[in-house]
């Protein structure tokens, strides 16, 4: 992902904290220019090696490491006249480490960073049937219509060429849901960077001989993870989103995976959140909810109250 960033203008920062040859903690941090004052943001990480059996890693404590890795931050944050940084690890929401930044300084932010309540679907084990008879009827129904009806999905075997399919879909989409999209430019760098080592799919679902919907997946370490989403409604009932993603479930049980990610979903009851629209449709699929700690800040400068606010009125205006 830092080569993506990259490839936009956007240069990775790669930290570890080591000792000797073995590494303690890795993350990556990238400064977002924001009108509302510059920030350091650092998502899904930092990653600590607290579960690992090495005796050298065992000798320290959390607290410790990311005392080494927050102080090298702020350093890389002040020098780059950031008014805070930004930290969305990818920790469960009671883990400990959580008291440990606010030890350190760290608030909870007024925004969310990136996707905090995640569905997937365990694959271990697990049969087509299986996975087929754990969705909702109404979701295993509509997989099944899509198939009589006669929707076909392709994996695309050059997923940077068939790339402008998938955007013609996906401004659609943005505009039918009012969402602010990745940008293009983002998009086709996230593909191409991992299209390389054959670590991305792009699936296109036809009805009639057009494209109906289309989407982006990763595959990584034994996770398929739904990235990026995108359908027409010319033809609303032919429910290729669904064959779509069934496709992309059956695909990543025989690579042998052991996770499919669907990624972000609203919490329950937030009816205004971004994610409410794909709630249902994901859930339906059958799956289990992973709560992430909230998004944290820590304080730079006294600009840090500007940024505060303008997120906070803006998080009060959108209603979650």
């Amino acid at each position: 992902m830092g080569e993506v960033y990259r490839a936009i203008g956007e240069e990775p920062i790669r930290l570890a904290v080591m000792d000797g040859e073995a590494i303690l903690a890795i993350c990556q941090a990238i400064v977002v220019p924001a009108r509302r004052g510059r920030h350091l943001v650092v998502m899904y990480g930092p990653v600590i090696h607290d579960e690992c059996d090495n005796t050298i890693i065992r000798k320290y404590e959390n607290t410790e490491i990311l005392r080494l890795m927050i102080d090298e931050l702020k350093k890389i944050a002040k020098s780059e006249q950031c008014v805070c940084i930004r930290l969305s690890p990818f920790w469960q929401k009671d883990d400990a480490k959580v008291e440990v930044l606010r030890s350190l300084g760290f608030r909870s932010s007024p925004l969310h960073l990136l996707a905090e309540h995640i569905w997937y679907l365990d694959l271990r084990g697990k049969t087509e049937e299986q996975l087929l008879m754990s969705m909702r009827k109404t979701t295993r129904n509509l997989v099944r219509r899509a198939e009589r009806e006669g929707v076909t999905v392709k994996t695309s075997d050059d997923p940077v060429r068939d790339l402008p399919i998938f955007f013609a879909l996906y401004e659609e989409t943005r505009r039918r849901h009012h969402f602010v999209p990745y940008s293009k430019e983002f998009i086709h760098a996230q593909v191409k960077e991992f299209a390389k080592t054959n670590e991305c799919c792009l699936y296109i679902a036809s009805f009639k001989g057009e494209p109906v919907a289309s989407s982006v997946h990763m595959v990584y370490g034994g996770e398929t993870s739904y990235h990026h989403g995108a359908s027409t409604t010319k033809y609303p009932d032919c429910y290729a989103s669904y064959l779509l993603q069934w496709t992309a479930i059956r695909d990543a049980l025989r690579r042998g995976d052991r996770i499919y990610n669907f990624w972000g979903i609203s919490p329950e009851g937030a009816m205004k959140h971004p994610f409410a629209g794909v709630r249902t449709f994901k859930t339906g699929f059958g799956g289990e909810l992973f709560e992430l700690m909230h998004c944290m800040d820590l304080p730079l400068s006294p600009k840090y109250i500007k940024t505060w606010v303008v997120e906070a009125v803006r998080k009060w205006k959108r209603g979650f």
